[in-house]
Formats: structure tokens, C-alpha cells, sequence
């Protein structure tokens, strides 16, 4: 992951948010067992831009990751303004189940739980559990907006997505005995 901030960011906001993103990353990486970092060659962007400076930054970000054009960045450009934050992730390799990219976009306007919020949520949703459901609870992927950060469920989640025994493009049948199996064994007893 890298983040990548607008020129209106100050830097006393660019340094905590820059120390939340990477304190984050390394908890994914914890809970997913997944190589996940800041720094090196990204294939995560982390973008934090005000309205005024979020159209600029998106296009000078297009060169940092192979398959991803400008034009592919026009719905984060042009973001409703009650959107506080949002992500997209890319399949660009040759199999198109399998995510080779992501960009978040964070309001740097964004009050500061509110991007911390922002973080936890698309981050996660970037690393693939990318819809919202309001059977999810207790959940930052819950669209009730009760949970402002990443909470237990929500990391029993990833770490059902990351398990080896999911292989990406399995359909529904094959994963389900898989996936009530690892649920089985993160609860402690049948589910």
C-alpha cells in the first residue's frame, strides 16, 4: 500500500494518517496472514485529497499501477459529495477473479474518525470483501454506519477469505462446505 495525498493536505495530517494506514496494514496482514506492507511496489493506493485537489491527484496516480487509465478512475473522481470515502479494486491480470489493484479514495476533509473510519473500511473492502450486507454484524461492512472500525467479526471474515482452502474462482457450491467448515472452526463449534 502506499498513500498518496493531495497538495491542500497539511503535513500534520498527511504524518497521522500516514501512521494509521500502516498500523493498519500490518494488522490485515496479521489477521489475513497475506503480505500486506506500505512502501516497496504498491498495488494498493491509498488516496487522501480534498474536493479541490482530488481530480488532480487521481491523475497523476494512473501511472502507478499497470492497467488502471484515468478513465477507469472517473467514478472516484467524480464522487458524490455525501460519498466520504470509497474504493475500487481492478482485475487486470489474466484471470478476472482475482484482484490485481485497488485505489481508496479518502476525503481529507473528513473529520478525524471519519478517515479512520474511511481507512478501515475500504481498505478491507480492497483486500476483497467488497460488499456491504445488513445481515454483517457486527460490522464496519454494515451500511447502518454503528461501527466506525474494523471489529472481531470482521476479522474472522478475512480470515475466512484468506484461508488456503478457498481457491479464487471456486463457484458458490464448492466454497460453501469450505467456508461453513473454517466458520465452524473460528467459532469454537457448529454455526
Amino acid at each position: 500500500m502506499e498513500v498518496i495525498f493531495g497538495d491542500s493536505v497539511p503535513p500534520s495530517q498527511r504524518k497521522t494518517d500516514t501512521e494509521d494506514v500502516r498500523s493498519y496494514a500490518r494488522r490485515l496482514a496479521q489477521v489475513t496472514g497475506h503480505p500486506v506492507s506500505t512502501g516497496g511496489r504498491p498495488n494498493f493506493l491509498v488516496v487522501i485529497a480534498s474536493e479541490d485537489d482530488r481530480a488532480a491527484t487521481l491523475a497523476s496516480i494512473s501511472r502507478h499501477l499497470p492497467g488502471i487509465s484515468a478513465n477507469s478512475l472517473r467514478a472516484l473522481r467524480d464522487m458524490r459529495r455525501d460519498t466520504y470515502c470509497a474504493v475500487a479494486a481492478y482485475a487486470a491480470g489474466p484471470s478476472a477473479n482475482t484482484y490485481t489493484a485497488a485505489v481508496a479514495v479518502i476525503r481529507s476533509e473528513n473529520p478525524d474518525l471519519l478517515r479512520l473510519s474511511c481507512i478501515h473500511e475500504e481498505l478491507a473492502q480492497g483486500m476483497g470483501l467488497a460488499n456491504d450486507s445488513p445481515a454483517a454484524r457486527p460490522s464496519i461492512f454494515n451500511d447502518d454506519d454503528e461501527f466506525a472500525l474494523l471489529t472481531r467479526h470482521d476479522e474472522l471474515l478475512l480470515k475466512m477469505l484468506y484461508d488456503p482452502r478457498l481457491q479464487i474462482g471456486m463457484n458458490a457450491a464448492e466454497a460453501q462446505p469450505i467456508v461453513r467448515e473454517i466458520a465452524e472452526e473460528l467459532a469454537g463449534g457448529p454455526v
